[in-house]
């Protein structure tokens, strides 16, 4: 990998980017690579007038270093639009599935990196279309998940789900979850959804507190195109990734299919996926 730019986009206002920040900074212009960073990085370093917009940097660099929880670096992804820019994630969050290099790895990570040590995963996005009228509204594209989840009032909703125009069922639920591999250890594992491994082409559909004791979550092949109808009166929302919301009404529709980009995420050669679910789910201990 030929890295030249680098660029750094950080959780708003997070203590610990003031003493990570400027010394990693520092470390990749002695070696030789630009560094821009976004808005919000510069407004914890000091230095507004330095930050630039992440759609901005995305579009400029060869490679970016988030440092934060998955919030920030989903994001980041986001602000890719689709372009093949490797993304390295430094945990300074909570679980964190996403962000899996801690900042005591960080210049190992990177030493590793440009030594041309390292796994670069590819993960499938998912696009969700909102159907009104014969009007489409979208595409918006997630690398977690697409949630149909109610309003203000906590009421039993109803929606049709079809898979490449096959009825499946009519769920009677909080909501429904649709999520890529990568998204099944987010919101859809705590609705009861399987884990499943990123490299498995899939999606998952997730019933959240399913009113009917036999709706359980379905996998599908990830190349199926699913088709959700509203069929309740109450306020539903379709969220993106938990980061971007879109009302709907009953009537409206709700595509969701594979989206053309990936997202593509920088490993260590020594870490598993498995060691990641060890080590985050706790798994093996008591």
């Amino acid at each position: 990998m030929n890295i030249n730019r680098v660029g750094i986009t950080s959780k708003p206002n997070k203590a610990e980017v003031s003493e990570i920040a400027p010394p990693l900074m520092g470390w990749l212009r002695e070696r030789g690579i630009e560094v821009l960073i976004d808005q919000e990085t510069a407004l914890t370093l000091g230095s507004p007038e330095a930050g630039k917009t992440r759609t901005q940097i995305c579009a400029a660099v060869d490679l970016v270093i988030v440092l934060g929880g998955d919030g920030t670096f989903l994001a980041t992804a986001r602000a890719l639009e689709g372009r093949p820019v490797p993304i390295l994630a430094v945990n300074l969050g909570g679980l964190g599935f996403l962000t899996v290099v801690t900042r005591e790895e960080i210049y190992d990570a990177l030493e590793a990196m440009l030594a041309g040590r390292f796994r670069l995963e590819s993960r499938v996005q998912i696009e969700a279309s909102v159907i009104r009228d014969g009007l489409q509204l979208g595409p918006y594209v997630a690398l977690n998940d697409v949630v149909l989840n109610k309003g203000a009032i906590a009421r039993v909703l109803d929606f049709d789900v079809r898979a490449d125009e096959q009825f499946i069922s009519t769920y009677k639920a909080d909501g429904l979850i649709v999520s890529t591999p990568t998204g099944s250890t987010a919101y859809s594992l705590a609705a009861g959804g399987p884990v499943v491994a990123p490299n498995v082409r899939a999606f998952i559909i997730t019933p959240i507190c399913a009113h009917t004791l036999t709706n359980r979550p379905i996998v599908l092949r990830d190349n199926a195109t699913v088709e959700i109808t509203v069929k309740t009166d109450e306020s539903v929302y379709v969220t993106v990734d938990g980061q971007v919301a879109i009302e709907v009404y009953a009537g409206d529709g709700v595509r969701i299919r594979k989206a053309a980009s990936t997202v593509e995420m920088i490993h260590a050669v020594d870490k598993s996926y498995y060691d990641i679910l060890r080590q985050k789910l706790k798994w093996g201990q008591r």
